[in-house]
């Protein structure tokens, strides 16, 4: 379970009412889980694979008056990598430039902000991501995993 300590000061963006803000007490978990699972990103998505996965990563929320409207989660080890995933925005919030800025918000993160590599997987949102200056791998042979 992610707590809140005391004496942290958590990163945090504003813009008019939304916030960007890495404060566990901010993140609505339910709100969270009940987008990835109708997106079907995991396939064995649970709320208590979820817990693990925000528990061990850097999580942005983007609320609107206490509400979760948006998410990115950011698995990293702090000094050269990091793996964007699990970004969205909610419907009645597309369209606004919210997703833009989640993103750049995520990028000036302090422990990203200088990292060697920043990478993530899509399907669907090429344009969007090379609009925030990702660009695709020009040797995908270098690209390695191993499945299950």
């Amino acid at each position: 379970m992610i707590r809140a300590m005391t004496g942290v000061n958590y990163f945090l963006r504003q813009r008019d009412e939304f916030l960007v803000s890495t404060d566990p007490a901010l993140l609505d978990r339910s709100a969270v889980y009940a987008f990835l699972a109708e997106a079907r990103w995991w396939t064995e998505l649970t709320p208590e694979s979820l817990a693990r996965a925000l528990e061990h990563s850097l999580c942005f929320s983007l609320v609107e008056g206490g509400r979760q409207i948006g998410f990115a989660r950011v698995i990293t080890d702090r000094v050269t990598f990091a793996y964007l995933c699990d970004v969205f925005i909610t419907e009645p919030w597309r369209g606004r430039g919210l997703g833009s800025w989640l993103i750049r918000s995520v990028l000036e993160h302090p422990d990203l902000i200088c990292l060697k590599r920043i990478s993530l997987i899509t399907h669907d949102a090429q344009q969007f991501y090379l609009g925030l200056n990702f660009r695709f791998s020009p040797d995908c042979a270098s690209y390695m995993e191993r499945l299950r």
